[in-house]
């Protein structure tokens, strides 16, 4: 059977002792290691959340910035090509006036030259008839 007796004090004590030394030395040492540790990671996790955020607010601001300049330029494009309509149409209008006036400017010329060769072919007729009345007629016809 155990014997209880003296030694069984001193390891309780020399326990105790070591308990004691290794607390301050080893133990106490670690734990405020870890505890830096896990302050550190806490540190870092905050960190990462706060960059986060910061990265969600910026991407929101660059996703509206992009939506602002796609709506402005389709604005734009629209006001350009509803510019290039009207500048089209106004073209197009200018050309149809020259052209009836041009269109008209020809019409009087064609009509002057009409009644100019008419007035020249009767008279051209005339000369012929006489000319083929003398010959027939054998004399001067007036």
């Amino acid at each position: 059977m155990v014997e209880l007796n003296y030694t069984v004090w001193i390891q309780m004590a020399n326990f105790l002792v070591l308990i004691v030394i290794l607390n301050f030395l080893l133990y106490k040492p670690v734990l405020k290691i870890i505890e830096k540790r896990n302050q550190k990671i806490e540190d870092s996790k905050e960190r990462v959340r706060s960059l986060d955020e910061t990265i969600e607010r910026k991407m929101a601001q660059y996703e509206e910035q992009i939506r602002q300049a796609r709506t402005e330029a389709a604005t734009q494009r629209d006001a350009i090509r509803d510019e290039g309509t009207e500048r089209g149409k106004e073209i197009i209008d200018a050309v149809r006036e020259d052209i009836s006036n041009h269109l008209e400017k020809f019409k009087v010329q064609l009509h002057r030259e009409t009644d100019d060769a008419r007035t020249s072919l009767r008279e051209q007729t005339r000369m012929i008839a006489r000319e083929i009345s003398e010959k027939v007629l054998g004399r001067g016809v007036q």
